[in-house]
């Protein structure tokens, strides 16, 4: 009773709170450069999450000239091996699975009685979206203690982007459990790649206090678009395991797969560890 009491309020305040102005301020500190605000930022993170600062590509803290080149490092080389083969579709991020299942009738399942259709998470209409109708789909939550930069699953070239504005609601385990339709209110910037076995979307979902989505072809997304905004594209071709992107804080990514095309590999199951680079799917 106590936790569920809990969850309310946090989920109350957020539809109270100032989600879009949060996110801004929480950008700008967390891109100051100011030494001794830095320092004790970067520092008490690590002290708080248990950050494993050896797997990163330069351990030193005093390293980086603010919070978000702290949160956005690059790990060392070696510390996340892709698995498997070209065949082999990988995890493209560091977190927990949230769900993975079949599209069905054009809808994804966010938690128990929760769902929401894959055309108004995507901003599609569902006759464009009907090669990932009984697709694959994972949903992947990144804790604040994550890697935060996002891999390609499989090989593949970018065809379009969609930036779609919305909320910026939390996206951990309570608020997923209990606001309908999270992650097609929430800010998001959808990839949209072709690749030898078929289409494939990459949903990269904003969050409260997420000051930024970043990709390596358009850069830094802001939070706070007023528009939707489509966006065609030939390329870049991104290699199986490649950066796509990245957070400047915490969020979620969600892949689409065509009917068809993957099967998984073993069980994925609710609030599952997973690291990018780990075997997701296999090509059927």
């Amino acid at each position: 009773m106590m936790h569920s009491l809990l969850d309310s309020g946090f989920i109350a305040a957020q539809h109270l709170a100032p989600q879009h102005g949060l996110s801004r301020l929480a950008g700008r500190v967390a891109d100051s450069r100011h030494p001794a605000l830095r320092r004790r930022l970067i520092n008490g993170f690590i002290r708080r999450y248990g950050v494993d600062m050896s797997e990163a590509a330069d351990p030193d803290p005093e390293a980086y000239a603010s919070f978000n080149d702290f949160f956005t490092r690059p790990l060392r080389d070696d510390a996340r091996p892709i698995e498997g083969d070209e065949r082999t579709l990988v995890c493209p991020a560091d977190g927990a699975i949230s769900q993975s299942g079949t599209i069905s009738r054009g809808r994804l399942f966010q938690a128990k009685g929760q769902s929401f259709s894959a055309a108004e998470l995507t901003a599609r209409p569902e006759p464009e979206l009907a090669a990932f109708e009984q697709g694959r789909f994972a949903t992947i939550y990144l804790s604040p203690k994550d890697y935060h930069r996002v891999h390609m699953p499989v090989t593949g070239t970018l065809e379009a982007t969609t930036t779609i504005p919305g909320r910026l609601f939390s996206v951990n385990p309570a608020t997923t459990r209990n606001v309908p339709r999270l992650f097609a209110r929430n800010e998001r910037l959808v990839a949209w790649f072709r690749t030898e076995y078929g289409p494939m979307a990459v949903v990269m979902v904003g969050a409260m206090i997420v000051a930024g989505i970043e990709t390596v072809w358009g850069g830094r997304v802001a939070p706070g678009a007023r528009s939707i905004r489509h966006a065609a594209h030939d390329g870049p071709h991104l290699a199986r395991g490649a950066e796509m992107g990245r957070f400047y804080l915490g969020s979620t990514v969600i892949l689409m797969l065509p009917r068809g095309a993957f099967e998984p590999t073993g069980e994925l199951t609710p609030e599952q560890s997973v690291r990018m680079g780990e075997s997701l799917f296999r090509a059927s």
